[in-house]
């Protein structure tokens, strides 16, 4: 078999397009596939399709596959058509997407590296500088929204991640079903979520059932302003409700605790993580002991019982039963003596309308949180970013499921 022969094979260079001829560079281990196109072939515009004239033609070339541990590179003349509505422009090869110097064939090669390692990695792993493959990243990303434009998910999660230190964060929007990252905002203000709202059509907005978010103003002003019946859809997420009520615990046993110590007493000394844990998770080892504390700790444990009653609130059906429920758990806590636990059922009075939305619908920002310790682990594989543009693309490589390959032809 002729060596251009076999790589048009390889390659599956097809009509019009055929190999020409090899050349090989012992000396650094490269290879030139020369390309050209048949005598008399169409060309067509590749706004319109329309056959056009041809107007010159330029040299182009194109990193491929490797061929054993040779860097092989594509050569072509890419001839440009003289279109009459949108005037020159070059014509599309069937191996390459746009004007990438990189084959379809080893973007993917790329990508599908990405996913095993970093930017860094596998710049080292294919001989690329670092610039080049997070191009690669961001074409890939860029290519991936554009496929997802016509879903759109009825459940959404928004929270904020951190970006950097000194309480830098990004607005992260995921898909409640999926789990997908659906947007990436810097900060976390109204215009950080806005933004997600604004670049969807009527009718998506229409769509969405329910988002769920911490009690964070912002986010609850930029739902409000652009999605319709926004108050019957904003549901304030369980597990920050649950975690205001456990730092208020938290505080009562401080106080409480402070005040044994005063006396020479270390009764609390050591149980900080019993107030606060599931008892289903306790020892029951430590249940006994707890049980023995409760009679005398009291402040703290009426804390505690308030906390365990509250954990009861999020599984019914009903918002008129779930209204008398969650109201009177709220005036037990005002009647409670324990300022945390009542600046606590103030907040959740305020919120309540959200807090019910949540019970009823049953959702939740655990897909959110999942997204969030992804993007954490991304964060540190990266060793940190110091470009909010890349770590927004990074976030959307990996969290987004996207559909990041192109289309390969040849």
């Amino acid at each position: 078999m002729r060596d251009t022969t076999l790589y048009e094979h390889l390659l599956d260079v097809q009509t019009p397009w055929q190999v020409d001829r090899i050349k090989i560079n012992d000396a650094v281990l490269e290879i030139r596939v020369h390309l050209e196109l048949a005598v008399g072939a169409e060309m067509r515009c590749p706004e319109c399709g329309q056959v056009c004239g041809r107007y010159d033609k330029r040299e182009s070339s194109w990193r491929h596959l490797d061929t054993c541990e040779y860097k092989t590179i594509l050569v072509a003349q890419v001839p440009r058509i003289q279109c009459p509505n949108h005037g020159v422009r070059t014509c599309h090869v069937p191996w390459a997407d746009g004007l990438t110097p990189y084959t379809m064939k080893f973007e993917t090669h790329v990508i599908e590296w990405l996913k095993e390692s970093t930017i860094s990695g596998v710049s080292r792993r294919l001989g690329l500088n670092w610039k080049s493959v997070s191009l690669i990243m961001e074409r890939a990303v860029a290519r991936g929204q554009a496929r997802r434009q016509s879903e759109q998910p009825r459940h959404l999660c928004v929270d904020e991640t951190s970006f950097q230190k000194r309480h830098e964060y990004v607005t992260v929007v995921t898909d409640a079903d999926s789990g997908a990252v659906q947007w990436v905002s810097d900060n976390r203000t109204v215009d950080s979520l806005a933004g997600y709202f604004a670049q969807l059509p009527a009718a998506s907005l229409h769509g969405i059932a329910t988002v769920s978010m911490d009690m964070w103003s912002p986010y609850v002003k930029a739902t409000r302003d652009h999605l319709p019946s926004a108050d019957t859809k904003i549901c304030f997420d369980r597990f920050h409700v649950q975690r205001m009520i456990l730092e208020a615990v938290d505080r009562v046993r401080k106080v409480e605790h402070a005040g044994f110590r005063s006396t020479g007493h270390s009764l609390l000394t050591g149980t900080k993580y019993w107030w606060l844990t599931n008892p289903a998770n306790l020892s029951r080892t430590v249940k006994t002991q707890l049980q023995g504390i409760r009679t005398v700790a009291m402040r703290t444990a009426r804390a505690w019982r308030l906390k365990e009653a509250a954990s009861l609130l999020w599984h019914y059906a009903s918002r008129t039963w779930a209204v008398k429920a969650w109201r009177a758990w709220i005036a037990w806590a005002r009647r409670s003596k324990l300022d945390p636990i009542k600046r606590v059922a103030i907040t959740i009075r305020q919120h309540l309308w959200g807090i019910l939305n949540a019970v009823i619908h049953g959702v939740s920002n655990g897909r959110a949180e999942s997204a969030n310790s992804k993007i954490q682990l991304v964060k540190s594989r990266a060793r940190g970013y110091r470009s909010r543009i890349r770590f927004r693309t990074a976030i959307m490589f990996y969290c987004g499921q996207l559909d990041l390959l192109p289309r390969t032809s040849a």
